[in-house]
């Protein structure tokens, strides 16, 4: 894997936030800001795939894709947030069909 060297400026509060995160962590600080990042991504992968599932512009499927999880973790991910994404059998034929291929 191919990486990128990019800088930023943060203020103070968040430096010494992740200094804490370094201390805790046993880590460098360049390891820390790749967990850190990496693990932002994450959620907000997530987020944004559970917000475009509930608001109906996604299947189930697709969700699960763009969040990067596997269709039964994104369903244990939907279901602990209580997102309601069912509005219409279409919907739910579509998923079918789709998960049947």
């Amino acid at each position: 894997m191919t990486e990128i060297s990019v800088s930023a400026r943060i203020p103070d509060e968040i430096y010494k936030e992740l200094e804490t995160f370094m201390k805790e962590e046993s880590l460098e600080k360049s390891a820390s800001i790749r967990k850190l990042l990496s693990e932002g991504l994450k959620h907000w992968k997530e987020q944004r795939a559970l917000k475009y599932l509930e608001e109906g512009e996604v299947t189930f499927l697709k969700a699960a894709q763009m969040a990067g999880l596997s269709v039964w973790d994104f369903a244990d991910l939907v279901r602990e947030k209580g997102i309601v994404w069912i509005r219409s059998e279409k919907f739910i034929h579509k998923d079918i069909k789709k998960a049947l291929q």
